[in-house]
């Protein structure tokens, strides 16, 4: 059986059993789903089913704790999370009207934020290796009533046909990856990007050394110092705008545009 056959019988019989009118019952009964149509609990169901099945594997480090990552970026941030999306927001140059790409979106704060600058005529994707974290971030858009796309997927293998996007955000992703899944993850951002489009990567530099308590705790996995990433950007094909400290804890940023 070949992988498309395979993933079109999961389809299948998870959409009989959730046709089922015992379980149509069950789920009507239940208080934790109470306010929630049946249809809307069939559709997500089905989806994040077909989302486990349908996603190549990644050499990436993936977070599955979506709750206790937001508390931790909270902490992290000193509770000034709104002021560090507006600041992203504002380096990345977004306009109304623009398609916007946020990878290693995690639980989607950024991609709402993205959304809400780019407005009703905008189109906003996140794409995130982990189904917590796409679970956690539909729900956080649903409560905002904010239309964001959270796609379960890698970024060494972007779902999306080149040149669909305006900007690519990466936010303290790129020190999950091992060296060649890096810059397959640059060249595939450099893909789907129309020409001319940005991309603003942050992540975390400074000497692993100086790491103590909650922050090393956060980031232990690694940090990409910012000369790498332009490095790596370059590479990829991208022209560097401008680089720096972000002026927040050991964060830098890059931006770059498609040549």
């Amino acid at each position: 059986m070949n992988r498309t056959t395979f993933l079109s019988a999961i389809a299948h019989t998870v959409a009989a059993v959730l046709r089922s009118p015992v379980l149509k019952a069950y789920i009507r009964a239940r208080p934790m789903y109470r306010g929630t149509s049946f249809r809307a609990f069939r559709e997500g169901t089905l989806m994040e089913t077909m989302d486990r099945y349908s996603v190549p594997d990644t050499k990436g480090r993936i977070i599955h704790w979506a709750a206790r990552y937001d508390v931790l970026a909270w902490l992290l941030l000193l509770g000034r999370e709104r002021a560090f999306r507006e600041r992203l927001v504002h380096l990345a140059c977004l306009e109304s009207g623009q398609s916007v790409l946020d990878i290693g979106c995690g639980t989607g704060s950024l991609a709402i934020a993205a959304k809400k600058q780019v407005g009703p005529s905008g189109m906003v994707q996140g794409i995130d290796a982990s189904p917590e974290m796409i679970a956690r971030a539909r729900k956080k858009a649903t409560r905002a009533s904010v239309d964001v796309a959270f796609t379960h997927g890698v970024v060494e293998a972007l779902p999306f046909p080149d040149g669909q996007f305006d900007a690519v955000l990466s936010t303290l992703m790129l020190h999950h990856l091992p060296g060649e899944t890096r810059q397959q993850c640059a060249r595939e951002m450099h893909r789907v990007l129309k020409p001319g489009g940005r991309v603003l990567a942050v992540d975390f530099g400074g000497s692993a050394g100086r790491r103590r308590g909650l922050i090393a705790h956060f980031h232990r996995h690694g940090r990409v110092d910012v000369h790498d990433i332009v490095r790596l950007l370059s590479e990829a094909g991208f022209e560097i705008v401008e680089s720096g400290p972000l002026g927040l804890r050991d964060m830098n940023y890059v931006l770059g545009t498609a040549r």
